[in-house]
């Protein structure tokens, strides 16, 4: 799952689209093309790929990740989904969450945002992977946790000057932007740790030094 702190490869042309396996939230992981994985995945894919492709143009995809989380509460079933697609230049992060509308048919309207970094805006890639062995005794990668971070500052708190200082003047801390991700055997199973550390891996080949 990727949020800001509190807690976004194309196949080739002669190769056929892979199809809907399964109801939406199907396992994302076999699926090389972005579409194919967000037809698979979300629900409001059409959505997700118009509001991706606005902002990718022409340019090629060369890693990604998804995530849905379905959240219940008193108003009912609300479903929160999430991109992160690198183009090898930008990194481009989309999100869905639904609202509730009383105006709107069926009581909810879909609120879908959109936010593009260039990738030397980041200044930290961190991963952090669960290793484990399986019943076999083979090397299984249990988890994985990936936090970017950039230089821009993402939120201000006041530092109250200590009393005892003749100098009472508060100080400012600045937080940056970040964000974080996350796959487990539990959330996603293997497929999509071992996506997730791809994209993570390609991200800290392609940010420059």
């Amino acid at each position: 799952m990727a949020k800001q702190v509190e807690m976004f490869s194309k196949a080739t042309r002669s190769r056929p689209s892979a199809r809907r396996s399964g109801p939406a939230g199907s396992d994302w992981s076999p699926y090389g093309r972005l579409e194919d994985a967000a037809d698979a995945y979300f629900l409001h894919a059409d959505v997700a790929l118009d509001a991706i492709e606005g902002v990718l143009g022409r340019r090629r995809v060369r890693g990604f990740t998804l995530e849905r989380v379905v959240d219940l509460t008193e108003a009912g079933t609300s479903v929160w989904q999430e991109a992160a697609v690198c183009d090898g230049r930008r990194l481009i992060l989309w999100h869905s969450e639904e609202l509730a509308d009383d105006k709107a048919p069926g009581g909810t309207v879909l609120d879908s945002s959109v936010q593009v970094l260039p990738l030397d805006s980041i200044g930290h890639v961190g991963m952090r992977t669960l290793v484990g062995r399986d019943e076999g005794g083979q090397r299984i990668d249990r988890g994985v946790y990936l936090v970017l971070a950039t230089a821009m500052p993402h939120e201000m708190s006041a530092v109250q000057a200590d009393p005892d200082s003749p100098l009472p003047v508060a100080s400012a801390k600045f937080r940056p932007e970040a964000f974080r991700f996350s796959k487990s055997l539990d959330d996603g199973g293997a497929g999509q740790i071992a996506r997730l550390i791809a994209f993570g891996r390609l991200l800290g080949r392609l940010i420059p030094s």
